[in-house]
């Protein structure tokens, strides 16, 4: 544990230190983001772009994280234990790519069809049986959405066989 907290440290220093504009925490045996990680990076918390949290043990997230990290660009949540997201997502107005394949989730994060600049959603490998279709239709930006491995209904398979104004990749049951 001592280990992971030093390892977390280190990075955000750089962070800080150098002024990087991303923060890169996968693998570091986290089960939520550190509110000690928030003071510490309120200098640069506008400057951060990029944030990878990917392989950790995360099971939510709060409002918090994205009422602090505004300029948000690309955020990776893959391979964790999430199941929903903080409905302040909705606020990000520079969120361009976010990817939380491989999580917990069993019904899609509504919020962020009000996500106006998002253009990559990866939803790969959870449990998701819905699909928003008609919402999603409607995001100006969306160009690239990944429903790969989840249990997707009929009706959301259906809908998702029509024409698109994003690219769509699924996993046929044939």
């Amino acid at each position: 544990m001592a280990e992971s907290v030093a390892h977390v440290a280190r990075r955000i220093n750089e962070i800080v230190e150098e002024g990087k504009d991303s923060l890169d925490l996968s693998n570091c045996k986290l089960i939520s983001f550190p509110d000690g990680v928030f003071k510490v990076l309120r200098s640069v918390c506008e400057n951060i772009r990029v944030i990878t949290l990917a392989d950790n043990e995360i099971k939510a997230l709060s409002g918090n994280f994205f009422s602090i990290f505004t300029e948000l660009r690309e955020l990776d949540l893959r391979g964790n234990k999430l199941t929903k997201l903080p409905d302040a997502v909705a606020k990000m107005e520079h969120l361009t790519c976010i990817d939380v394949a491989n999580n917990n989730f069993t019904v899609f994060p509504d919020k962020l069809t009000d996500v106006a600049t998002l253009e990559r959603i990866n939803l790969e490998g959870n449990n998701i049986t819905e699909i928003p279709v008609e919402k999603l239709s409607e995001m100006p930006a969306l160009k690239w959405l990944n429903l790969k491995s989840n249990p997707l209904d009929s009706s959301s398979q259906l809908a998702l066989q029509s024409p698109h104004n994003f690219d769509i990749l699924l996993t046929t049951n044939s």
